[in-house]
């Protein structure tokens, strides 16, 4: 049967490697080895941090269960385009001889060396994407690459990826993370990079899905609510308790400041919708 432990490795593998797994895993992501008292011991360090006072992050109520990683490298290594390591040794070979090899038919062209639109039109049956895939959110050449190739194991190794970074860095989610600029900056991230693809991504939609209703809505208020307005169509009584009532909660007992954020929010978010249907028609309509 599936056993914990091997879900856990087959995810991993599935992050690497999507197209080589034949079975089925399930698409939530999932805590194992998971400790039953952790959120017990989450809710007695929320309170004491709030008797103790300090910073209004301090001051939340966390419900999460792990502690963040500390992390020796800096916050924004995964967004930097590493040398493939499949490409590595071609790389040496075709400094050595004439560069006009690398456009030839038979050989992956190294991501690290796209620099120019040019570049990426003549190559682009031919990339190899990096390890990092957190490096395809901040370069546009990868993002319009994402946007005409269909590649499916693409997105499934973003979705593993972002899903995993998103679960492990949410500030109000996790015990004792105190690194909120950084997860600004991360969510701002993801944001542009949707806005660059008209689209959302199905991990953001269910992070927003499975955190909202453990939202201060204070924490990266403005970084939240602009993810929001990108969370694909689908029916309301889908998104009605998972987007809607969370959101009514704060809505209620929040700010008039707060309450104008929201509105903009969900408007934002029609608009995005509609541009999603009209586009859609038009296609229809063209085939």
């Amino acid at each position: 049967g599936m056993q914990s432990h091997l879900q856990a490795l087959l995810s991993l593998y599935k992050l690497f490697c999507p197209e080589q797994l034949t079975i089925t895993l399930s698409g939530k992501m999932k805590t194992y080895f998971k400790n039953s008292e952790g959120p017990w011991k989450a809710a007695i360090t929320a309170v004491r941090q709030r008797n103790q006072g300090g910073s209004p992050l301090s001051q939340a109520v966390f419900l999460g269960t792990s502690k963040p990683q500390s992390r020796k490298r800096k916050w924004n290594a995964q967004f930097v385009i590493p040398a493939s390591s499949t490409n590595t040794n071609n790389l040496q070979e075709v400094r050595g001889k004439n560069r006009v090899c690398l456009y030839s038919t038979n050989m992956s062209f190294p991501v690290e060396q796209l620099q120019t639109f040019p570049q990426l039109l003549q190559n682009i049956h031919r990339l190899e994407f990096p390890s990092q895939m957190g490096s395809v959110l901040t370069n546009p050449l990868l993002l319009h690459y994402m946007n005409c190739v269909k590649d499916e194991s693409i997105y499934l190794r973003l979705y593993y990826w972002m899903g995993q970074m998103l679960q492990e860095e949410c500030t109000w989610c996790v015990v004792e993370n105190r690194n909120e600029e950084e997860f600004k900056s991360f969510l701002e991230t993801i944001y542009k990079a949707e806005c660059f693809l008209q689209e959302g991504f199905s991990a953001c939609e269910e992070f927003l899905y499975k955190t909202l209703p453990l939202w201060d809505g204070f924490s990266c208020r403005a970084e939240v609510l602009r993810l929001v307005s990108w969370i694909p169509l689908s029916s309301f009584s889908d998104i009605k308790p998972y987007l809607y009532d969370p959101l009514a909660q704060l809505f209620f007992t929040s700010s008039i400041y707060f309450k104008c954020s929201v509105l903009e929010s969900l408007k934002e978010l029609l608009q995005n919708w509609l541009n999603c249907n009209v586009i859609q028609l038009d296609s229809e309509l063209s085939s």
